[in-house]
């Protein structure tokens, strides 16, 4: 498996592991999230949303299910395809605000690496759940499709397009 971009290269962690689970212990620390494996980031982070909050065990069974979809889909290893959607769905720009005198003046500035890596995995998973919501695809399937899709740079991917977007709006602040 390789990392494509070499920016974000020192923050996914690709050491196999038998369970993803390390049972927060990297909390509290700076930088402690950069040597947690990024499958564990992505449990973790679906874990986020309201039905899965604190069901690490069912969120481990999605994600488990949704790179099989990605296996049987692309014929490729998932854990590339999950790496190639995150680099892809990391914005390089963002705005943030400053103040002069009374007003707030958006002004872009270059985004970290491991922010971006935030970013791109945050995205990936409200993409996911949001469509899945009411609607007849389960929660795999469209993790699933999101991976895939964001691996793509398909425009349709909420993780490609929220980045386009961060992107266009800092291009037009500078």
């Amino acid at each position: 498996m390789v990392v494509p971009n070499p920016g974000l290269q020192r923050y996914i962690n690709i050491e196999p592991v038998s369970i993803p689970h390390t049972g927060a212990r990297h909390a509290n620390r700076p930088f402690a999230k950069m040597h947690m494996n990024i499958v564990e980031r992505l449990i973790n982070g679906m874990m986020r949303t309201e039905h899965g909050t604190g069901q690490k065990a069912k969120m481990y069974r999605v994600v488990e299910e949704a790179f099989d979809i990605i296996a049987h889909r692309t014929k490729e290893n998932p854990i590339q395809v999950y790496i190639d959607a995150l680099c892809n769905g990391a914005p390089k720009e963002e705005v943030t605000r400053l103040r002069y005198g009374g007003i707030n003046v958006p002004k872009a500035v270059d985004v970290s690496a491991s922010r971006r890596l935030d970013i791109s995995l945050r995205n990936i998973c409200k993409g996911a759940v949001s469509s899945s919501h009411k609607a007849r695809r389960s929660l795999p399937e469209s993790l699933a499709n999101e991976i895939i899709l964001a691996s793509k740079k398909d425009i349709n991917s909420f993780t490609v397009s929220k980045k386009e977007e961060i992107e266009r709006i800092a291009a037009s602040a500078r």
